[in-house]
């Protein structure tokens, strides 16, 4: 099976293009192809299928076999690895994800790429739309949640996939692969939730760290990214546009007036191999 390994700010994905491969079990082979030390080593597996809707369909699988809504910097990657391998010759591409549609731009400025800009759709705030079990009516900001006898303060948001933002003073002393996974099961969230650890450093800067639903430690997420600014603004610490560092570099994401957010940053290929299925 044709591949090729990309990364959105060490974020990584093995690319397969499902028009040509043949997998007979996606959730299978992502264990076995994401495995670091017996596979190719990634973060999700991610095949691309036609589509009747948009330009191409995007499925991800993550490193544990379950398969992931949408992952904003999946989307950067393959909408450069669309462009440069000659499948699609537009620089505004549509995406067809378990989250709707997706939609990449691929900015050049004199001839060279700049970036890769995501709209990535409007926020969810409903707690029964990101799930969150109970009778809440309103957007859940800043409330309480105990485990394992910490009480944190959680604001919950959806981008396409559920996210449980919390703010700390100082990300450095939290274990986040110790209390990730416990906030990621919780009986809260019925489908799990991504977990994001947000240190304000001004109104244009947050610090974020993140435990990926069904991956664990990342060095970036792009939905999350997108989850953080969203709940920075709702909680006042933070503008609607603001640089989110994570611990593979930065991405910018701009909550526009039109109520979607938009994230800029890079997509790099690293290698293209055949796997031995």
């Amino acid at each position: 099976m044709q591949f090729t390994k990309w990364h959105g700010l060490g974020n990584d994905f093995v690319i397969v293009n499902g028009m040509k491969e043949h997998i007979a079990d996606y959730q299978k082979q992502a264990l076995a192809i994401c495995d670091r030390n017996f596979g190719i080593g990634a973060d999700g597996l991610v095949v691309l299928l036609p589509s009747a809707i948009a330009d191409f369909k995007m499925r991800i699988f993550n490193s544990d076999g379950s398969e992931a809504d949408m992952c904003g910097n999946a989307t950067r990657c393959v909408a450069r690895y669309l462009y440069e391998n000659g499948l699609i010759n537009k620089t505004v591409i549509t995406l067809d994800t378990l989250a709707g549609i997706i939609t990449p731009e691929l900015v050049f400025k004199d001839g060279v790429l700049q970036t890769v800009k995501v709209n990535m759709g409007e926020p969810r705030l409903r707690p029964v739309e990101i799930p969150v079990v109970g009778s809440y009516e309103e957007p859940i900001v800043n409330m309480p949640l105990t485990v394992e006898g910490e009480t944190f303060t959680i604001t919950c948001v959806s981008m396409g996939n559920p996210h449980c933002v919390i703010f700390v003073n100082d990300i450095s002393k939290i274990n986040i692969a110790h209390i990730g996974p416990k906030i990621e099961t919780h009986s809260l969230f019925p489908k799990k939730t991504n977990v994001e650890f947000i240190q304000v450093l001004n109104r244009q800067t947050i610090r974020m760290r993140v435990w990926e639903r069904g991956a664990g430690i990342t060095k970036a997420c792009g939905t999350g990214a997108s989850a953080a600014l969203v709940a920075s603004v709702l909680n006042k610490h933070t503008d609607r546009q603001a640089t989110v560092k994570l611990d593979g570099g930065d991405l910018l994401i701009e909550w526009a007036d039109n109520n979607h957010i938009y994230k800029s940053g890079p997509a790099v290929e690293v290698f293209r191999g055949e796997y031995l299925l």
